[in-house]
């Protein structure tokens, strides 16, 4: 049975870098499948189709979105296309919402892997600083809601302080023993 593997993690995590670094990996790796969000292609790091409110809206009402939700007032959706991809046996990676994971599992159930990427608080804080897209009021509130997060008991642990080559072997590592069945 094919896995949606639901990658969450705190905003700055490495969560963008990750994905565009398994969609370089070898043939084996899960696809890894973008976003629809209501926010300019240009913004951010992460490989998504920008849509208009209007268009995001119209696209759910055809129902055209496997899972939607909105945080920090922008529209975020993963497309129908994902249970496709599934039921023809590929392996997906997603960019899922921490918040959203109970919804996430109600439609996957058993397919569903959670994947919680972790970062040391020390860390995430030189990489929201870094990157420039938050003031020092908003980069407190991202690393009080991170500190705040209980990390679900099911979820697959992947560390990512150091080198993201070695963050991308350990999750393929993991991935590989996720499907070897338990003798």
């Amino acid at each position: 049975m094919a896995q949606l593997i639901y990658l969450m993690g705190a905003s700055g995590s490495g969560k963008d870098s990750l994905l565009a670094a398994l969609r370089n990996a070898a043939d084996s790796a899960p696809l890894v499948a973008h976003r629809y969000i209501t926010r300019p292609a240009q913004a951010g790091c992460e490989n998504h189709v920008a849509l208009s409110e209007r268009e995001f809206l119209r696209r759910r009402a055809n129902g055209l979105f496997a899972l939607d939700w909105q945080a920090h007032h922008t529209r975020y959706a993963l497309g129908i296309e994902v249970d496709l991809w599934l039921l023809l046996g590929i392996d997906v990676v997603v960019n899922g919402s921490r918040a959203y994971l109970p919804y996430a599992r109600q439609r996957y159930g058993a397919q569903l892997l959670p994947l919680c990427l972790q970062v040391e608080p020390a860390v995430l804080r030189r990489r929201l600083e870094r990157r420039g897209r938050e003031d020092s009021g908003q980069i407190e509130q991202r690393l009080a809601r991170a500190a705040a997060y209980s990390v679900p008991s099911d979820c697959l642990r992947l560390d990512n302080n150091g080198e993201l080559s070695d963050t991308l072997a350990a999750l393929l590592t993991a991935l590989r023993r996720e499907e070897t069945p338990c003798n």
